[in-house]
């Protein structure tokens, strides 16, 4: 008898006779003693351990196959959470964008100068003569002076083009020249501005037109009439110049020095906004090197307008030396030519023209002056290049006339009388004072801009200092009074508010649009008509109030009711400086691109010693 269990839970005691018992019968007669099932503690010896204590069998890691790669169910769980989550958080919003009908946040309005400028851009439209772009703009206007130029010694090219200058069909060359230099600095200066309201391309297309009509010829000026003439003439006949029918005279000049700087000022400064097109821009570059040596011919040294009678009455030049100083300041930065800021430095120059004198009336911007921008041109500069020996003294006597000038336009030191409505009197309570303003506002604006630029917070006006605020808000306050913050409430800039001039003295607005060609004397009775014009000519800043801030609707007063365009060019630079779309500031050096460095290079190192 042996122990059927030799290592633990109940003993079975058989016999022998067991061995006739077979093991199902074994296994159904087994009765379990229930202390073998409690727990049990038995000491084992090493034997015993290595044969029942084998290494317990860990639970086994799941794991998917892909392939290259083999992962754990775990972490592909948590890979497939995270993608739904990505595609929840990341992608669904971004395919909803997409595909959801989208709603743009509108643009910020546009402020008021930007919309003033928009309209005043739009009667150079008006203004054009030859044959027009089928999208000009103006509907009312259409093909004119299709003949200008024949007969005379311009027949090949023919003088046809330009702008006519105001209410008239005349082309006056030097206003005309004055208005695309005008137009051509604004677009140097505020480039970015143009492009931001859309007016870059428009405008840079108004200064073409003039800029192709000057390259035909720059001694003439076509049309034209004498005062008190009863023959047929652009003042004699009042027509649309669609309908003029009576002959054209071409106005010649040998000589005209002040004319010619005007055209080389025109031609440079249109040179460098056409950089990107560079057959352009040297064409014009060529024109007004041209122009400008004619202007400094010996014998070529007089007044354009002196003794002629189509043009002396209307646009009388007084000097020349200031067109000398303008003219060359644009080449040089046209051209980097060094001999031209020799010239506009000159000091003979400022002594003719008396531009260190201190003359009030000399401060004043025009067609006939240009002293005030031709000196800040110079200051700018020294302001920014700064240029040394040996231009630096007339740079400084410039520097501090344009100071002296921007001093002359506050009311506080009483250089200039104002009108109780707020309007400075420029030109001394004269008819068409607007011009003058604009003017001096854009020059104003401008050079707060060049100050700010270079981070000087103002100027002195003697011992008194002027913040650049100061200055800005002269500029400001003559711009809104124009757009209507007046006596009148009225707005000096037609189509600019509800209330503007409606009898503008203008042939082609005036003249209605009915299929009729009225004749030299027919046209008479809508220059005579009380009515309001039955075109409004869009943008157009008409001649102004007098100097008790009245203004006088009336068509046959063209004091206060004809526009012009170097008027106008005035206003646009004006605008375009004070406006806050695009940004603030100027384009600080895109003008000075031709300018070559001013100081000499360093010298290259030596070469290495060798023994």
């Amino acid at each position: 008898m042996h122990s059927a269990n030799h290592w633990g839970g109940s003993l079975e005691i058989y016999n022998g006779s067991a061995e006739s018992t077979t093991d199902d019968e074994k296994s159904r007669n087994m009765e379990w003693d229930k202390a073998a099932l409690q727990p049990q503690h038995h000491h084992l010896d090493e034997t015993q351990q290595s044969w029942l204590l084998y290494p317990q069998e860990t639970k086994k890691k799941k794991y998917v196959d892909m392939g290259c790669v083999a992962c754990s169910h775990k972490a592909l769980k948590w890979t497939l959470y995270a993608f739904v989550f990505a595609l929840l958080v990341i992608a669904l919003p971004t395919i909803l964008a997409e595909t959801l009908p989208k709603h743009k946040s509108k643009p910020t309005p546009p402020d008021n100068y930007t919309i003033a400028l928009q309209k005043a851009l739009l009667f150079f439209n008006a203004q054009k003569s030859g044959k027009l772009h089928k999208n000009n703009g103006i509907p009312w206007r259409g093909d004119s002076g299709l003949q200008d130029g024949n007969g005379t010694d311009f027949s090949k090219a023919g003088l046809v083009g330009g702008y006519y200058d105001a209410g008239d069909n005349t082309k006056f060359h030097f206003p005309m020249a004055f208005a695309m230099t005008m137009l051509s600095w604004s677009v140097i200066e505020y480039r970015q501005k143009y492009e931001a309201i859309g007016e870059y391309q428009h405008t840079i297309d108004l200064i073409r037109w003039g800029t192709d009509y000057l390259l035909l010829t720059f001694n003439s000026s076509v049309g034209g009439s004498r005062n008190g003439s009863t023959i047929p003439d652009d003042h004699y006949c009042w027509q649309g110049p669609e309908d003029m029918d009576y002959p054209r005279p071409t106005q010649v000049v040998n000589s005209g020095a002040d004319l010619a700087g005007e055209m080389a000022a025109a031609l440079a400064a249109a040179s460098i906004v056409f950089r990107d097109d560079e057959a352009y821009s040297k064409k014009l570059v060529k024109g007004a090197a041209t122009v400008y040596a004619f202007a400094r011919d010996g014998g070529r040294r007089r007044a354009y307008s002196s003794g002629n009678d189509y043009i002396q009455p209307y646009y009388n030049s007084t000097s020349y030396y200031d067109e000398y100083i303008w003219g060359a300041t644009w080449l040089y930065y046209a051209t980097g030519n060094i001999s031209y800021i020799r010239l506009a430095t000159e000091p003979g120059f400022s002594k003719h023209s008396k531009a260190l004198l201190g003359i009030p009336d000399l401060s004043v911007l025009s067609w006939d002056n240009k002293l005030p921008a031709a000196m800040l041109l110079l200051t700018r500069y020294r302001i920014f290049l700064n240029p040394g020996y040996p231009y630096e003294e007339m740079l400084r006597m410039y520097h501090n006339t344009t100071e002296r000038n921007m001093c002359s336009y506050f009311q506080q030191f009483n250089v200039f009388n104002w009108t109780k409505g707020g309007m400075i009197q420029l030109n001394h309570g004269r008819p068409q004072p607007l011009q003058y303003v604009a003017n001096a506002a854009f020059l104003a604006s401008l050079y707060v801009d060049y100050l700010n630029a270079t981070r000087v917070p103002g100027f002195n006006c003697g011992p008194q200092f002027i913040s650049l605020d100061v200055l800005r808000n002269f500029a400001t306050s003559q711009i809104n009074y124009i757009l209507g913050d007046n006596p009148m409430k009225m707005s000096y800039v037609v189509g600019y508010g509800t209330k503007f001039p409606r009898h503008v003295h203008h042939r082609g607005a005036s003249t209605p649009s009915d299929n009729v060609r009225y004749s030299c004397t027919g046209g008479w009775k809508w220059r005579d008509i009380s009515k309001p014009n039955p075109h409004n000519i869009t943008g157009a800043m008409v001649g102004g109030p007098d100097r008790f801030d009245q203004f006088r609707d009336v068509r046959t007063n063209y004091n206060f009711t004809e526009p012009t365009l170097a008027g106008n060019a005035g206003l646009v630079a004006a605008l375009v400086s004070l406006t806050s779309s695009g940004g603030i500031g100027i384009d600080k050096n895109s003008i000075f691109s031709a300018v070559p460095p001013l100081y000499p290079p360093s010298p290259p190192p030596p070469p290495a010693w060798k023994p």
